[in-house]
């Protein structure tokens, strides 16, 4: 199991529509989620600022690569378009943030 934490920010102005898609999120992208090895995830969002944390089985590239061969992962991305400012770095990986202390 691998627990990551991301961040990124959204667009001033998007606060309440970022809110209400996850408000409304896709079963279908929440069945996918879980299919692929995501638990435990949670959202959190200070001003634009968005911090994001799972823990996925095995591992997240294994995650994330099969969670790209799902349509419904590629449209719900594809819908954020316009309320997310940037999720991933140059070379597209998630703009992730190193674990430095953990309690069980």
């Amino acid at each position: 199991m691998e627990r990551v934490c991301f961040t990124f920010e959204i667009f001033e102005g998007k606060e309440a529509e970022y809110k209400k898609r996850h408000d409304e999120i896709w079963p279908e992208l929440v069945s996918a989620l879980k299919e692929c090895g995501f638990e435990n995830y949670s959202i959190f969002r200070r001003g634009l600022n968005i911090v994001g944390y799972f823990e996925v089985k095995p591992d997240a590239k294994t995650a994330f690569t099969k969670l790209g061969s799902y349509d419904v992962n590629a449209k719900w991305s594809n819908w954020f378009e316009d309320v997310i400012v940037n999720l991933t770095d140059n070379q597209g990986n998630l703009i992730a943030m190193t674990e430095v202390w953990h309690l069980d």
